[in-house]
């Protein structure tokens, strides 16, 4: 996993309640007070931004923003999977387990 995911998701991780995080000084530790609807509503508002930032970037042929959103839903989907006890060395494994296989055959086989 890259250094920095893994760095990230420490951070994350020492944000949680039960590890102390502080949601008077922690954005992060904010978010899991607030519970699974806020970060699911902030993901859903990264992910939108993502989406016009796209739409703008092929008008004003600058991916800067693209980037720029993108980071933020990693960002904040990492909140998603500490929340769930799960981290992105999991997600990069789920990953490598489809490299290979049509995203057609695997789609299909998630409904078996």
């Amino acid at each position: 996993m890259s250094v920095t995911l893994a760095r990230v998701a420490a951070v994350i991780e020492s944000r949680k309640p039960e590890h102390g995080g502080d949601p008077a000084t922690s954005y992060v530790a904010k978010l899991f007070a607030k519970g699974d609807d806020a970060i699911l509503k902030k993901i859903g508002e990264e992910a939108t931004e993502l989406v016009m930032a796209a739409k703008d970037a092929r008008v004003a042929n600058d991916p800067s923003k693209v980037l720029y959103e993108c980071a933020d839903l990693w960002f904040h989907s990492m909140v998603l999977l500490a929340r769930f006890d799960l981290t992105p060395q999991q997600v990069l494994d789920e990953l490598a387990r489809r490299e290979g296989v049509s995203g057609i055959v695997e789609k299909a086989a998630r409904k078996e």
